[in-house]
C-alpha cells in the first residue's frame, strides 16, 4: 500500500524490550506486595472495591460474583478467576492468619476442596479489613487514574495493620520471587513499638518480641537458624512439622495423633501419601490411618501394629512425608516502586514511616477542615452581634450577589462567611443557638491547636501511632499457634531406637 509506513527493527533489540517491560509490569503491577500495606495490586483492588460497595462488617453480604464484576470492570482489567481466587484466599482462615474478608458458604478447605463457584459464595469485609481501610477518604494516600481513566483507585491503603507481616505474601514475577510467612500481631505490635521506642533497635534485640513465623495452621518450627537467618539477611530455610503426640490404648497398642499439620500441606494427599508408603513397604508396622477431622479441629490418626515403635515411624513419617515440610523465606517488597530483599528491621521501618506519613496527611486534611469551619463560625458571630443590621442590608439588597457583596464590605467578611450568612437558618438566631455556635467555635480553636502541635512534634507523632497500636493489639491480638523448638537435632532410626526401646531378651 502507498501509504504504509514500515519502520525496521533489529528483533533482538525488539525481544529484549518487550520482555523488559512485560517483566516490569509483572514486578511492579502483579506479583509482589507492596512494603507498606504488603498487598498486591489485585488485594488492594478488591479490598478498596468492597469498600466503595459499602460491603461493611456490619453490612448484609453482597455475592461474590458482584465484587468480581465490580473489581474487574473498574480496577481489574485481567481474568475473573484471579479476582475470585484472591477473595477465597483472603476468606480461608488457613491460608491467612488473620482473613480480610468474612465469607459466607463455602470457600474450600485444607484438604484442598475447590471452593463453591462465585455465583453461590457471598462476602463482605472483615472487621479487621477496616484498620487497613480507615481514614482513606482524608488524603492520607495518593490516588492514581484507573486502567481507562474513568475512576480513582488509592496507589496504596493507609493500613495501621502490619498486614506484610502479619499475614505475609508469596509470589513468582519474572527472575525473583517473593516467600513472606505469616506473623503473630502481638509480637509484630510488640517489636514495632519497641522500634518507635528506640529506632536504633538491631535485629537480635527485635527479635526478642517477633520470635518467629507463626503459621493459621499451627505446627512445630523445628530449629531457630533458619528464623535467624531469614530476620538477618531477608532469606532463610525455616523447618515445620506437624503436631503429633503418641497415646497407649488398653492393649497396649500405640497410636499416633495428628493434631496441626505444617503450612500449606494438604491433608487428604498426605494421608494418601502415607497410605502409598505402607503399600509400598516404606513405612512397616502402620495397621491403619484414619482422619477423624470434625468441626472441632484436625485429628489423623495412624495405628500402629502391637510390636510396632511410634517413634520410629513417626521419625520415618517425618522423614519420607510432608509432615516435615522446608518454607523457604524470602523477605522481597516493592519498596518505592522497585523490589528488594529486605531484613526484619527494614520491613518494619518501611511501615512505621509509611504510617507516620498518613498521621502527618491526615492531620493536615482535619487541620484544613477545622479551620474552614473555625472561618465560618467567626462569620455567624460577627453576623449575630450585628443582626439588626445585617438584616436590614439583606431587606435593602435586591438580590443574592448584591447582599453578598454588601455584607463583604460592611463587616470586612470573607465571600465563604458571607454566603454561610445568607444561607443561615432563621432557627440560629435563638439564644440556645448561638450558644451552641460559641461552643463550637472554642472546641475547634482547642483542636486546631491540638493539630498544629502534632504537626509540629515528630515525638507526638510516634506517641499517636503507638496508642494507634496498642489499640489495635487489644482488639485483634491472640496467642501464638506455632510452636518453636529452638535447638532441633535431626537423630537416626538407630539412635531412635537406642533410645526409645529398651532393649531385651526375646526368642524368635
Amino acid at each position: 500500500m502507498a501509504n504504509e509506513k514500515i519502520i525496521p527493527v533489529n528483533i533482538e533489540q525488539e525481544m529484549q524490550n518487550s520482555y523488559l517491560d512485560y517483566s516490569m509490569s509483572v514486578i511492579v503491577a502483579r506479583a509482589l506486595p507492596d512494603v507498606r500495606d504488603g498487598l498486591k495490586p489485585v488485594h488492594r483492588r478488591v479490598l478498596f472495591g468492597m469498600n466503595e460497595l459499602g460491603l461493611q462488617p456490619n453490612r448484609p453480604y453482597k455475592k461474590s460474583a458482584r465484587v468480581v464484576g465490580d473489581v474487574l470492570g473498574k480496577y481489574h482489567p485481567h481474568g475473573d478467576k484471579a479476582v475470585y481466587d484472591t477473595i477465597v484466599r483472603m476468606v480461608q482462615d488457613f491460608s491467612l492468619r488473620y482473613p480480610l474478608v468474612d465469607g459466607q458458604g463455602n470457600f474450600g478447605s485444607v484438604d484442598g476442596d475447590s471452593p463453591a463457584a462465585m455465583r453461590y459464595t457471598e462476602v463482605r469485609l472483615a472487621r479487621i479489613s477496616n484498620n487497613i481501610l480507615a481514614d482513606l477518604d482524608k488524603n492520607t494516600v495518593d490516588f492514581v487514574a484507573n486502567y481507562d481513566d474513568t475512576a480513582r483507585e488509592p496507589s496504596v491503603l493507609p493500613t495501621i495493620l502490619p498486614n506484610l507481616l502479619v499475614n505475609g505474601s508469596s509470589g513468582i514475577a519474572v527472575g525473583m520471587a517473593t516467600n513472606i510467612p505469616p506473623h503473630n500481631l502481638t509480637e509484630v505490635v510488640d517489636g514495632l513499638i519497641a522500634l518507635i521506642k528506640d529506632p536504633k533497635l538491631p535485629v537480635d534485640k527485635i527479635m526478642k518480641y517477633i520470635k518467629a513465623p507463626d503459621f493459621p495452621t499451627g505446627g512445630i518450627i523445628w530449629g531457630f537458624e533458619g528464623v535467624k537467618s531469614a530476620y538477618e539477611t531477608g532469606r532463610g530455610k525455616i523447618i515445620i512439622r506437624a503436631k503429633a503426640r503418641i497415646e497407649v490404648a488398653k492393649n497396649d497398642r500405640e497410636t499416633i495423633i495428628i493434631s496441626e499439620l505444617p503450612y500449606q500441606v494438604n491433608k487428604a494427599n498426605l494421608i494418601e501419601n502415607i497410605a502409598y508408603l505402607v503399600r509400598d513397604k516404606k513405612i512397616e508396622d502402620i495397621s491403619d490411618v484414619r482422619d477423624e477431622s470434625d468441626k472441632d479441629g484436625l485429628r489423623v490418626v495412624i495405628d500402629v501394629k502391637r510390636g510396632g515403635a511410634a517413634n520410629v515411624i513417626l521419625n520415618n513419617l517425618f522423614k519420607h512425608t510432608q509432615m516435615q515440610v522446608t518454607f523457604g523465606v524470602i523477605l522481597l517488597a516493592l519498596v518505592d516502586g522497585i523490589p528488594r530483599v529486605l531484613n526484619l528491621k527494614d520491613m518494619m521501618e518501611s511501615f512505621v514511616k509509611h504510617r507516620l506519613n498518613v498521621i502527618i496527611r491526615r492531620t493536615k486534611f482535619d487541620l484544613d477542615a477545622a479551620e474552614k469551619r473555625a472561618h465560618i463560625l467567626e462569620g455567624y458571630m460577627i453576623a449575630l452581634d450585628n443582626i439588626d443590621e445585617v438584616i436590614e442590608v439583606i431587606k435593602k439588597s435586591k438580590d443574592v450577589p448584591t447582599a453578598q457583596e454588601r455584607l463583604m464590605k460592611r463587616f470586612k467578611l470573607s465571600e465563604i462567611q458571607a454566603k454561610a450568612i445568607l444561607d443561615m437558618r432563621l432557627q440560629r438566631l435563638t439564644g440556645l443557638e448561638r450558644k451552641k455556635i460559641e461552643e463550637e467555635y472554642r472546641e475547634l480553636i482547642k483542636l486546631i491547636e491540638k493539630l498544629k502541635r502534632i504537626l509540629a512534634s515528630d515525638a507526638l507523632r510516634r506517641e499517636i501511632l503507638t496508642d494507634e497500636l496498642k489499640l489495635l493489639r487489644e482488639t485483634y491480638g491472640d496467642e501464638r499457634r506455632t510452636e518453636i523448638v529452638m535447638n532441633a537435632v535431626k537423630i537416626s532410626d538407630e539412635e531412635f531406637i537406642k533410645e526409645f526401646i529398651k532393649e531385651e531378651d526375646v526368642v524368635i
